[in-house]
């Protein structure tokens, strides 16, 4: 997912990313001269809300104590069982309007230690100040810029007419299911009456910050195909793997065929594009038995301008001409898709982007190639942006050695000291006047 430039369509000027140095030179043995934001950084992603078994119960306390020192209302909300979403208010001054909601989960994904150069749970901090830690850019930074922004601008004694929540959600590196999916189908979620939100992005190496509009869908998809058994000794017709090859040879020769889109037209991004792998081959018993049954899986990604409803007969097309006994089941479906508006004449997409331009930076508006909890949100009505404020940076989510610079976490504090007072006071809109 690395960028490849300067986009079409990009808000802002491109310059070559500066040359990088920390606020502090001292290492993770010592905090002295560190920022206070760092600091806390640190602190929660030293919490280990690691799946498959995450502490949320640590993740909670830790942003029911932010909460406390911030005079804001903490709600918790149990939408599962040991499964809570955290939201803190900042209530704005005219509760007419609906309010600006900033997301993040408080999850994180297993890692393989013994590949890391740090002990990926420390928040060990280099001479250089990259700080090494699951959930350096996925996505603990981004709920400590959105404390420390509200923290800053409240010590300011700033007030904007639109109320901030932050909601903290738990279970989405394990697809939401547990989490924003079931939030969003609650009356607490409700009661929220989000008019517009902020979710996760992705890191860009260049010095553009990428933002993501809408996402792709995952589709995965377990194909079986039944065929004639025996001894493997034989020329046997009709096999179940016979059948399956074809099938495989089908969508593996579309996955290509998009490959190459992608590759000849350099304005497009992969989430603009369908993807798909392979990811497992099931079937047999012994080496010398031909199984009856055989299954292949795959991991569909469907770019938002899809038609699903064609999409889905090409599905049955590919298995029905590889013959009789072969079929296709879901094992994930999503088809609510949802576009986020970025065209200058919607506010909300006026205000985001007006900063970008007072900030004489770039933006790169793109499709997320992969799933975030913005999908739950857009699909409930509620427009919403992928945003991780993390320029010249390498897309290290879920890599080993995860990390984030010092200087580049705390820029996008200031970006969200910037951007929240703009999206906070968007005037009344025609549906709330």
């Amino acid at each position: 997912m690395e960028s490849t430039g300067p986009q079409t369509g990009g808000v802002g000027s491109h310059s070559l990313c500066p040359q990088l140095t920390p606020r502090s030179a001292m290492a993770s043995e010592g905090l002295e001269g560190e920022h206070p934001s760092v600091t806390l950084f640190r602190q929660y992603l030293r919490i280990r809300t690691v799946q498959p078994e995450p502490d949320y119960e640590a993740a909670v306390a830790f942003l029911e104590k932010r909460a406390h020192q911030l005079g804001l209302s903490c709600q918790k909300v149990e939408v599962a069982p040991g499964r809570v979403v955290t939201v803190l208010t900042w209530p704005g001054t005219n509760p007419r309007l609906s309010s600006l909601l900033l997301n993040s989960h408080t999850d994180v994904v297993p890692v393989f230690k013994e590949h890391w150069s740090h002990d990926p749970f420390e928040a060990f901090k280099d001479a250089e100040g990259y700080i090494y830690a699951r959930g350096t850019q996925d996505m603990k930074c981004v709920s400590i810029q959105y404390l420390e922004a509200v923290r800053r601008l409240k010590a300011e004694g700033h007030h904007f007419p639109r109320t901030i929540h932050m909601t903290f959600v738990p279970d989405e590196e394990v697809g939401g299911h547990q989490g924003m999916e079931l939030f969003v189908q609650r009356p607490e979620f409700q009661a929220l009456r989000a008019g517009f939100a902020l979710d996760e992005g992705l890191a860009n190496p260049a010095d553009a910050f990428t933002v993501f509009y809408s996402e792709r869908s995952p589709w995965w998809v377990r194909v079986t195909s039944i065929g004639k058994p025996g001894h493997s000794s034989r020329f046997i017709e009709d096999t179940a793997a016979e059948k399956l090859h074809k099938v495989v040879s089908s969508i593996l020769a579309f996955r290509e065929k998009e490959r190459q889109r992608l590759q000849s037209n350099p304005h497009l991004k992969e989430g603009a594009v369908t993807s798909v792998n392979l990811t497992k081959l099931e079937g047999g018993v012994a080496c010398n038995v031909v199984p009856a049954t055989m299954s292949a899986s795959f991991d569909f990604r469907v770019a938002p301008d899809v038609d699903l409803k064609a999409f889905e007969e090409q599905l049955q097309g590919w298995c029905q001409a590889a013959g009789e006994g072969v079929t296709f089941e879901f094992i994930q479906k999503w088809t609510e898709s949802r576009v986020t508006s970025t065209n200058d004449s919607d506010p909300w997409w006026a205000a985001f982007s007006g900063v970008f331009k007072d900030m004489n930076l770039t933006l790169e508006p793109e499709i997320f190639p992969a799933a975030t909890d913005s999908r739950y949100l857009r699909a409930v009505g509620v427009p919403a942006l992928g945003f991780s404020p993390m320029n010249c940076t390498p897309v290290l989510l879920h890599d080993h050695d995860e990390r984030l610079h010092e200087a580049v976490f705390l820029r996008g504090v200031d970006i969200y000291t910037r951007l929240l007072p703009a999206l906070a006071s968007v005037p009344a809109l025609p549906s709330e006047s």
